[in-house]
């Protein structure tokens, strides 16, 4: 009988219940979580060390150059950036020269460890690390590590641990930022940003290949490389980098000619701008309770420079313990791009610390133009109205002039661009200081006055403090149709603007400081347009000038921080010549001109009545005045001013234009003048300083001693007057 050729079918192993198969797998999948929870375990329990800033910050222009460092708890400059902000030739140099495996392994190199454990088997010591820039910044974050050498095995295994933690928690890109922010530069810096700019003068963003290859071979040897101690090691060290290269793909004549470049860096010192402005914005951080590494303001690094350099070639030529300062603000965005708190920060006997952007200080006359248009708003006033420049009291408040001398009659126009003080006080007498306050405060300009003072008829020549910074806020109404602005130091601020004035006042008082304010004058083009205004506070402790154009507005003050005077320091001689050379060094303005809005209108008026040429109550037009009129508002004269129905006023006694020379044997011209026509008290004034007062039906004798040119005025309580312009020649010591 044939055997059966159908052997019996052989059992499978069993992956049911019970079977071997099955416990492999489950003791498989069981040693994978018992290390996957080892892992995570020992994770918790030893986790990464925070790689922060350390407190390290850095206050940058809006363009990102530093302005100014403050160093970490251990002393380093550290400028943190993102892969994406560097030059992609430095990214290139750094993985081809470091680890061009970085994005494909798991933060370590298998085959770079074999090759290292290899040569170290070979050569009984370590000849490459094998180090992936992974496991460079695990030993840059963990302080054990850097007590340990770099080539010891247990280094380089706790090394390997790091690594992998830092793949399991962060991305490739951000593992690659912690590099270029750490990364040993030479000296107190770390990272790629801040090495190009102390090293190399620039942005990583705009590294050449050379440069980039510098960078690259710094961190190997951070000591010995340093570009402005070693810049011939440092060479050779970047050639090395980029003979690399010609194997990762760059040509051998673009290396050679990245090779063309010498190494050549400054001394590693701090470079400061702006110092108290990024003190300022680093301070409101801190105190916001943010600790950021990297603090953004709105100021131009090129305008910053140009503005603190203006201030220290004028420093040695200002006196003792006086210091300066300046802003710069723009007029659409609000943004300051100057900020300057002190003449010179590393002076400290100029109280190089005290922020005078900030400071409390008197404003003098600057703020004259704010309750000029005040007056216009109210329909007070137009540019060519009639006003007084005498001796006058105001309820036993008489105030003189800067010069000491007085005009007699001038216009609106006149007394705002002679910043005259009488005419001033008389309008804010009819404003109300209580309401020209409110106007101010609406504009920002905080008055500080003693506690429970009110505002009184002082406000109007520096009876109240107030700063740099909200004058420049305020002028920036004049520009910008009324509307007042807070000045912007960081991108955050918000735009905060408010109403000072109409649009018809503002253009008017700009008109008024930038030309004269006369519609019928020559249209000039030459140069740019600026409306300036200076200012000097009592005893001459603060000099200013506040000026406006249409993209800029920008103040200066002078002065002594301690508020000790300064005799002969005022804002015409010392504040001004530093305006316009600041504003003749600012980029040309791509606003148009502010254009006269609607609510403003030539019109003729008769001086000294202010009544519109041709009106009713006008009659016979002595003297046409052009004046700019708000609303189709021409106000006349104040009462009692001008009166039109009496006959003229008319100085005898001395014919204009005469040449007076003295009698044979006398040292002296004797004059004997009076006045026809005059009602009331007459005021004598020569060359504007007042010499006497009395009835109009007094004459004046005069004994002239000097030759030279006088001017003489006689002027009546209802304001008419008479002038006369005489020579006396001859007169011999």
């Amino acid at each position: 009988m044939e055997p059966d050729r159908n052997p019996r079918p052989r059992r499978r192993a069993s992956l049911g219940r019970g079977g071997p198969g099955r416990r492999c797998v489950l003791l498989l999948a069981g040693v994978l979580l018992a290390g996957v929870a080892s892992l995570f375990a020992l994770d918790r329990l030893f986790p990464l060390p925070a790689m922060g800033s350390g407190g390290a910050a850095v206050v940058v222009a809006v363009d990102g150059t530093p302005l100014r460092t403050y160093p970490s708890r251990d002393g380093m400059w550290r400028y943190p950036v993102m892969p994406g902000q560097v030059a992609p030739a430095y990214l290139a140099t750094l993985l081809g020269y470091e680890d061009r495996w970085f994005y494909w392994h798991p933060g370590v190199n298998p085959v770079a460890l074999a090759r290292a454990g290899w040569q170290w088997l070979a050569h009984g010591r370590i000849v490459s690390g094998g180090s992936t820039l992974t496991m460079q910044v695990a030993r840059l974050l963990d302080p054990q590590l850097a007590a340990l050498s770099s080539r010891s095995p247990v280094a380089k295994l706790r090394q390997i641990i790091r690594a992998l933690q830092l793949e399991w928690h962060y991305s490739k890109d951000e593992i690659l930022a912690m590099y270029l922010t750490h990364a040993p530069m030479g000296g107190i810096v770390e990272g790629v940003e801040m090495a190009a700019r102390l090293w190399l003068g620039k942005s990583a963003q705009d590294l050449s290949r050379a440069e980039a290859a510098l960078l690259t071979a710094l961190p190997q040897a951070p000591s010995r490389l340093r570009p402005d101690r070693h810049p011939q090691a440092a060479q050779v060290a970047r050639d090395k980098v980029l003979d690399r290269m010609v194997a990762r793909g760059w040509s051998p004549v673009t290396v050679a000619d990245a090779k063309i470049e010498t190494v050549v860096a400054p001394p590693l010192r701090a470079r400061w701008l702006a110092p108290l402005a990024a003190q300022r914005l680093l301070a409101s951080q801190r105190r916001a309770g943010r600790q950021p590494a990297i603090v953004a303001s709105t100021l131009d690094a090129d305008i910053q420079a140009t503005a603190e350099r203006m201030l220290l070639d004028r420093v040695d030529g200002l006196p003792p313990k006086v210091s300066m300062a300046v802003l710069v603000m723009d007029n659409d965005t609000l943004a300051i791009k100057a900020y300057a708190g002190s003449a010179d920060f590393s002076d400290d006997s100029r109280y190089a610390h005290v922020d005078m952007v900030r400071g409390v200080r008197s404003p003098g006359s600057t703020l004259k133009p704010f309750l000029y248009a005040q007056a216009l708003d109210a329909g007070l006033v137009h540019s060519e109205s009639l006003l007084l420049d005498a001796p006058l009291s105001f309820g036993g408040y008489a105030p003189g002039n800067f010069q000491a001398a007085f005009s007699g009659p001038v216009s609106v126009a006149q007394a705002l661009q002679r910043s005259l003080n009488v005419p001033a006080v008389d309008l804010l007498d009819r404003v109300g200081p209580a309401r020209f306050a409110s106007m101010l405060m609406a504009g920002g300009v905080r008055l500080r006055m003693p506690d429970g003072a009110q505002p009184n008829l002082s406000l109007i020549l520096g009876g109240a403090g107030t700063t740099l910074e909200e004058l420049v806020g305020a002028y920036r109404a004049l520009a910008r149709g009324g509307l007042a602005g807070r000045p912007r130091l960081a991108p955050g601020q918000p735009r905060v603007e408010s109403r000072m004035m109409s649009p018809g006042a503002a253009w008017i008082v700009r008109d008024i400081l930038e030309g004269g304010g006369h519609p019928d004058r020559p249209l000039v083009q030459a140069g740019r347009p600026l409306a300036w205004k200076t200012g000097t506070s009592f005893g001459f402790r603060d000099a200013w000038a506040l000026g406006v154009t249409d993209a800029w507005t920008i103040g200066v003050w002078v002065g002594r921080p301690d508020g000790t005077p300064n005799p002969g320091f005022f804002g015409a001689n010392v504040a001004a010549p530093l305006l316009q050379d600041i504003v003749a060094a600012l980029p040309g303005s791509v606003a148009p001109h502010v254009q006269r809005p609607s609510s403003v209108q030539p019109v003729v008026t008769c001086w000294p009545s202010g009544w519109r040429q041709g009106s009713v109550q006008a009659g016979p037009c002595a003297q046409p005045r052009a004046a700019w009129a708000l609303d189709d508002t021409v106000p006349p004269a104040f009462a009692g001013y001008a009166d039109v129905a009496s006959g003229p006023l008319r100085l005898q006694g001395v014919a204009n234009g005469s040449v007076l020379r003295p009698v044979p044997g006398r040292q002296e011209v004797v004059l004997d003048v009076s006045v026809q026509g005059a009602r009331g008290q007459v005021w004598w004034m020569l060359d504007g300083r007042v010499r006497e007062r009395g009835a109009a039906s007094t004459p004046l004798t005069l004994s002239m001693v000097h030759n030279g040119r006088y001017t003489l005025t006689a002027m009546d309580e209802q304001g008419r007057y008479d002038r006369v312009v005489f020579e006396i020649a001859g007169v011999t010591p």
